[in-house]
């Protein structure tokens, strides 16, 4: 089913409920075929975790993938006035210009995996707003930006990559994850595209300023306070993938930052959601232990992009093509079934 058009923050709350679950039957079923297939139990280990998991937002015992949406985001931050990114702004535009144009690393794994890219700049000439003086966006702005995410989603889809492009945003990243989850700034601030030790504190600086501002929020002011339109748009897509029971890649410190609001409202919002890969940005690993859920991957990246969930998406498909094309041992005539 289609995702209603969001018209308050207080509406993400009442979703959960109404939301399609997880399909346990059909879970049940791909267990029961993983446990047939000619191979001792579990020797495939997490690529067997994957295809069931697969099969029960499928609805059914032998999943496919045909149709891999991957959406990157793209958005400016006011944040940036602060001086937290060696970069300036323009180059998010710039970039945004060269994965149109098929240069960036997402359009060559997308093409390696086999998924459909589309990027969607958000407003990149008007910036969000400075968090530590302010909100970042008003209401009416996130809704904006969550009722985008929301109808870029292919209902269609097998799976949906989510990435994101943004000079600024692992301070953003940074705000969003405390503000939800607690602890110290330096457990969440990392160097970002490459700040030295001198940025790094000022960016502990600025996020603990943020906190100290916008911290007391409900998790979706935090998201509107502290975040940036390309968080509020994977909020979107996230709700409307699950609203297609559709099951979901987040690339890494960026994307888990984006939805911990949602996390913070209610954890089975993000049931149908896979971490793709472990961030070496340093407050990724502690996201995703709150979160509880294990990545798929560890390459050591930190690109963004959704580079990394398009590198797990060919994980998720080989762990199909075992659980669909392996025969069981009644049907390859091996004893021990």
């Amino acid at each position: 089913m289609p995702l209603t058009k969001l018209t308050s923050l207080d509406q993400v709350s009442e979703l959960a409920s109404d939301l399609p679950k997880f399909d346990t039957a059909a879970s049940d079923a791909a267990l029961e075929r993983q446990n047939q297939l000619t191979k001792p139990p579990r020797s495939l280990g997490k690529l067997e975790d994957i295809a069931i998991f697969l099969a029960g937002w499928a609805g059914t015992e032998k999943p496919k993938i045909e149709t891999a949406q991957a959406l990157v985001f793209a958005g400016n931050h006011g944040i940036c006035d602060q001086g937290v990114n060696p970069f300036p702004q323009e180059v998010t535009a710039q970039m945004v210009a060269n994965f149109e144009q098929g240069g960036a690393a997402i359009n060559q794994l997308c093409r390696a995996n086999g998924a459909d890219l589309t990027v969607i700049p958000l407003e990149l000439d008007r910036p969000t707003k400075d968090f530590t003086k302010g909100p970042a966006m008003s209401e009416a702005e996130c809704l904006e930006a969550l009722n985008i995410g929301a109808e870029a989603v292919d209902d269609n889809a097998d799976i949906l990559i989510l990435g994101e492009m943004g000079i600024g945003n692992s301070t953003v990243a940074a705000a969003l994850a405390m503000a939800i989850m607690g602890g110290d700034s330096s457990l969440w601030v990392g160097a970002g595209t490459g700040s030295n030790a001198e940025g790094i504190a000022l960016k502990n600086r600025v996020v603990a300023e943020g906190i100290a501002r916008h911290g007391q929020n409900a998790p979706m002011g935090i998201l509107a306070a502290l975040g940036g339109r390309e968080q509020a748009a994977i909020c979107g897509a996230v709700l409307a993938a699950r609203a297609a029971s559709i099951p979901v890649l987040l690339d890494g410190y960026i994307c888990t930052a984006a939805v911990a609001p949602l996390f913070k409202l209610n954890p089975d919002l993000l049931a149908h959601c896979l971490v793709a890969h472990a961030s070496a940005e340093p407050g990724h690993a502690a996201l995703a232990k709150a979160m509880d859920k294990t990545p798929v991957l560890d390459f050591s990246m930190r690109l963004g992009e959704g580079t990394g969930a398009a590198l797990a998406l060919g994980l998720v498909k080989s762990a199909l093509a075992c659980h669909n094309g392996m025969a069981t041992f009644a049907e390859a005539g091996v004893a021990g079934g």
